[in-house]
């Protein structure tokens, strides 16, 4: 905002020194009033490029700072406001364009549920959504947001996800079925049961981080910096040559208000916030410009295993019967005693076991972090870690995630799970690799074999297994200089660090924004992992054309310092000149904003 106001007050000194000049015929004021605002803006210029030479790098603001210095010597004051309109201009452009660059997710506040329909004794009273508590009762009418998650416990009816999930069809929900904050019921009131408090509902927790990401504005990266040498010195040596050569400085002036970089000041952020534009539409929140640079530019890509290269769901992969017990028993007893737990496991072993096999279950009893016990069919089973099960049993424990079941005392077998692949990995992957990826590469926590057979379907070809979050972190920053930047997805707490450390953190964030989106630079809202095909690609199209836009500003700022070389171009001319070229450059830096070519072919 401090910008802007910059910006208004040149407008409204304009506007003065218009009406002293021409209505009032009071000469001077007009040019008191430039040159003050002129050493006001020249003191914010310096200051600027000396915290560039602190950084290490010469900044382009100096040739602004010299045309701004050069009119107030030759006293040509109206262009030295045109240049301090180019100058505060530019810089309220970025802050706009900054404000606008995450206006699609801003929109998320705008629709945060405030107020829930509790039902107290049968009657509904208006609660605020903080207030609600786990196990109260909420009526969803018809049209209205889930207020918080939570469980459906009385009717049926379809629920629009697609500004959570990215589903495009609404989804049916019935009793037992669970809701996610955010979505919006259909035409059919139900009664759902409150599962979390507010601040840990879904909408909530992204509505947080789009607050977190808003409050963290983009630093953006001057990619004009990258030739602010060379072209500093061309700019120089034109103006230097014209004034020697006519012996007059205000040929030097002339050259230097054309030469002021505001077009080249411009292009890369207006590309950046039309590429970030881009991202949230695609359901990828990007937390600044920089982001996008590294990402275009990534050539190592690691993944977490559970959660983000697989669904995070197990399935059953085989029974394995011993001392004469058959498979569908064992796994008819497994799934009785598990039919009330909501451990993942579990989950998964219920789903999938035929219903007709699961049974009544007595004397239930839980070992906390062992396992269950309890008589099935008139026998006493006992589910879970084979230490508990059966401690003295000669077993070779699974490879693989396993509950191992006994009967009566007896070792009966285990049952083992393995974690299903997300059907879009391998094809994601492969993308991968078409848009520059060198080197891809598994870090898990889970047991090598597992890790394996999981990176051959994938199409892996680094797998690092039974890793502690302190040894991804040194995985990441071993990764070769010639093999980055490196990108690092995850979804889970565990994988906050790994994020961090990485050159970009991505984190699957559709089941909720978690540490992991908190320690991101970008967080995908859709539970779908061939979303970083997209990100790769808009980052890589937004890049090419804020690099295109860069050059050829330069390349028009060049021809006109020629042209005023010349002495054909007076200052103030000059000076609107370099306004139709900032136009010029905002027009092909919003081409960022369209979509790359052929993006789900090649990604690129």
């Amino acid at each position: 905002m401090k910008r802007q106001w910059k910006f208004i007050v040149v407008l409204v000194l304009g506007a003065i020194g218009l009406i002293t000049d021409n209505v009032l015929h009071i000469p001077g004021i007009a040019e008191v009033l430039f040159d003050i605002a002129g050493v006001y803006v020249s003191i914010s210029l310096a200051r600027e490029m000396f915290g560039d030479l602190k950084e290490g790098h010469w900044g382009i603001d100096v040739l602004a700072l010299i045309a701004i210095i050069s009119m107030m010597i030759t006293r040509d004051y109206w262009a030295e406001w045109m240049i301090l309109v180019m100058s505060t201009g530019g810089e309220s452009l970025e802050d706009y364009a900054t404000g606008q660059a995450n206006r699609e997710l801003r929109a998320l506040l705008d629709k945060n549920p405030q107020v829930a329909s509790k039902l107290v004794d049968g009657k509904v009273v208006e609660v605020k959504v903080d207030d609600l508590q786990i196990g109260d009762q909420v009526l969803i009418k018809p049209g209205q947001q889930v207020p918080v998650d939570g469980t459906i416990i009385e009717g049926s009816s379809t629920f629009d996800q697609s500004s959570l999930t990215g589903e495009s069809v609404p989804v049916d929900k019935t009793v037992g079925d669970d809701l996610m904050s955010g979505s919006l019921n259909g035409e059919t009131a139900v009664t759902m049961e409150v599962k979390k408090l507010a601040k840990d509902s879904e909408y909530q927790t992204i509505v947080e981080l789009v607050k977190s990401s808003a409050a963290q504005p983009a630093k953006f990266v001057k990619m004009a910096d990258r030739y602010a040498v060379p072209f500093t010195i061309i700019s120089l040596i034109i103006g230097i040559a014209a004034w020697v050569t006519t012996g007059n400085f205000t040929r030097f002036a002339e050259v230097m208000v054309v030469a002021s970089p505001c077009p080249l000041l411009i292009a890369a952020p207006v590309a950046l916030v039309a590429g970030m534009s881009s991202m949230s539409k695609h359901h990828i929140i990007v937390k600044s410009g920089p982001t996008l640079e590294q990402l275009a530019k990534a050539k190592t890509f690691a993944f977490d295993k559970t959660g983000t290269l697989t669904q995070n769901q197990l399935v059953i992969q085989d029974v394995l019967p011993e001392n004469g017990f058959d498979k569908e028993t064992i796994q008819s007893y497994a799934a009785s005693l598990e039919q009330q737990s909501d451990h993942i496991i579990a989950k998964s072993l219920v789903q999938g076991t035929d219903k007709n096999l699961i049974q009544a279950v007595s004397n239930l009893q839980e070992s906390t972090g062992n396992g269950v016990s309890g008589t099935v069919d008139g026998k006493y089973v006992m589910v879970g870690k084979l230490s508990y099960v059966a401690p003295d049993a000669n077993v070779n424990k699974a490879k693989t995630t396993a509950v191992y079941v006994s009967v009566d005392g007896k070792y009966a077998g285990c049952i083992t799970f393995k974690d299903q692949l997300r059907p879009e990995t391998p094809q994601t992957l492969a993308r991968l690799r078409k848009q520059g990826a060198k080197h891809i590469m598994m870090l898990t926590g889970d047991n090598k074999d597992v890790a394996q057979a999981i990176a051959d379907a994938a199409g892996v070809d680094d797998v690092r297994a039974s890793l502690l979050p302190a040894q991804k972190i040194e995985a990441i920053k071993n990764v070769a200089p010639e093999n980055r930047p490196v990108v690092m997805t995850g979804d889970g707490i565990n994988d906050a660090p790994s994020l961090t450390a990485a050159d970009v953190g991505i984190a699957m964030g559709a089941k909720g924004a978690s540490a992991a989106s908190e320690s991101a630079d970008a967080v995908i809202m859709v539970n779908d992992l061939s979303k970083i095909n997209d990100a790769v690609a808009i980052a890589k199209h937004t890049m090419k054309v804020a690099e295109i836009d860069v050059i050829t500003a330069i390349v028009v700022v060049i021809i006109l310092e020629l042209v005023a070389f010349t002495g054909l171009i007076p200052a103030f001319w000059g000076a609107v000149l370099q306004e139709v070229v900032d136009m010029i450059t905002i027009v092909l830096a919003l081409l960022a904003k369209t979509e790359p070519k052929n993006p789900k072919q090649t990604g690129l």
